[in-house]
Order: structure tokens, then sequence, then C-alpha cells
């Protein structure tokens, strides 16, 4: 008589190696999915971050061109008004850079008052002491 062999069977307990395979083939493949999901994510945050940049600076530009006029329509202003063409454009300049001054002025005060990490650098002094340490 003939005997057949059987494969076998399904319900058989995997090995510990079986189990440590899948699970580090399993985690592998969610590592890399993870990855591309991550790369795809910063791709698109990446283009809309940089239309994002250009509409600021577009916004900027246009700003910056309605001060211009804002500034000399204010000059013509005050040549109607009652100073001369050359004096009124000399007021404006004169007003914008006492406005540029204070700016300037409380700027540098408020850069004083900025102070080193002071705990940041005795942590990073700390961890480099047990770092040498070994």
């Amino acid at each position: 008589m003939a005997t057949v062999s059987r494969p076998p069977e399904q319900d058989e307990e995997p090995t510990i190696g079986r189990l440590v395979a899948d699970t580090t083939r399993d985690l592998s493949a969610l590592v890399r999915s993870e990855i591309e999901l991550a790369k795809t994510e910063l791709k698109f945050s990446a283009k809309a971050g940089g239309l994002a940049a250009a509409m600021f600076g577009a916004a900027a530009l246009f700003a910056l061109l309605a001060m211009i006029m804002l500034s000399i329509a204010f000059a013509f202003f005050l040549d109607w008004w009652f100073a001369g063409t050359a004096t009124a454009f000399l007021i404006v300049f004169g007003v914008y850079l006492l406005i540029a001054a204070v700016l300037a002025l409380i700027g540098a005060k408020k850069a004083k008052k900025v102070k080193a990490p002071q705990q940041t650098m005795a942590a990073m002094k700390s961890n480099k002491q047990v770092l040498k340490r070994g």
C-alpha cells in the first residue's frame, strides 16, 4: 500500500524563531510605511508652505508700495497746505527717520532683556559630565 504524506497541520504552534521573524518583518514594513507617509505629508506641507511664503512676500511688497504712495500723497498734501515741495518731502523723511529711531531704541531695550538659557546650559554640562564618566 502506498502511503500518502500529509502536509503539516495549520493548527501547530509557531516557533519562537518564526514569531521573531514575523514580528521583524511586520515592524520593518510598518516603519517603511510610516516613513513613506511622513515623506508624502512633508512634500505636501513644503508645497503649501512655499506658496504661503510667496503670498506673504507679495503682500509685503504691495504693502511697501502702498506705504510709498501714502508718503508721496502726504508730502503733496503738506506742499498744498503750507510748505514747498522740497520742504514737504523733507518733513516726510524726518517723520520716517524719527519713527525708525524710536523703533531702534525700543528694540535695543528689548534685546538687553534677552538672557541665555541657564537651565538648558546647566543640564548640558551635567549630561556631558555623566557621559565622560561612562
